[in-house]
């Protein structure tokens, strides 16, 4: 036989709560209902009839409300931006003559500077676009040369009766026209 086991406690367990009565017990609230309310089974359709329709109403994740177009739009002409009037023979040379990167370039061929291939393709580009618009234009080197040394050769009688009459004047407001 076994021997019998007691339930005493020894002293340095752990000690139980001593047992309250069922009448002392209070009830920290409302208990908590699980499941389905009495009838359900039989009223389901009613039940899910009025929660979908309050869900509709109220749930904004079922779409837009706004409609759609159900055609397909008509391509509508795009409209053109007024080009620039194009440039004359002559404004197009300016420009050329004015252009930083060739001052900047044909001062390095001067000083006697490699350039590479790129800079050098595109110089030689802009060179020959250059002589294309002085040929069209009927300018030629020589022509500069001339006017360039007959306004720096002058008397100076030549310098004062110039400027006396006015007559510079006059046709640089002409021109303007």
């Amino acid at each position: 036989m076994s021997r019998k086991k007691t339930r005493k406690i020894n002293e340095n367990a752990p000690k139980r709560p001593p047992r309250t009565k069922k009448e002392d017990r209070t009830l920290t609230g409302k208990k908590q209902k699980s499941g389905n309310k009495a009838g359900s089974r039989h009223n389901e359709k009613q039940i899910q009839h009025k929660q979908s329709s309050t869900a509709q109403a109220n749930d904004p994740r079922h779409g837009s409300k706004k409609p759609i177009a159900l055609e397909l739009p008509t391509k509508t002409p795009v409209a053109k931006q007024p080009k620039a009037p194009k440039m004359s023979d002559e404004q197009k040379l300016l420009k050329l003559e004015e252009d930083p990167r060739l001052n900047k370039l044909l001062d390095m061929l001067e000083e006697g500077r490699d350039l590479n291939d790129a800079d050098q393709a595109w110089l030689e580009k802009q060179l020959t676009e250059i002589e294309r618009l002085m040929d069209h234009l009927g300018i030629t080197e020589e022509d500069d040369l001339e006017h360039v040394m007959k306004t720096t050769v002058g008397s100076d009688d030549d310098l004062l009766n110039k400027f006396e009459s006015g007559a510079d004047l006059l046709k640089d407001y002409q021109d303007k026209d």
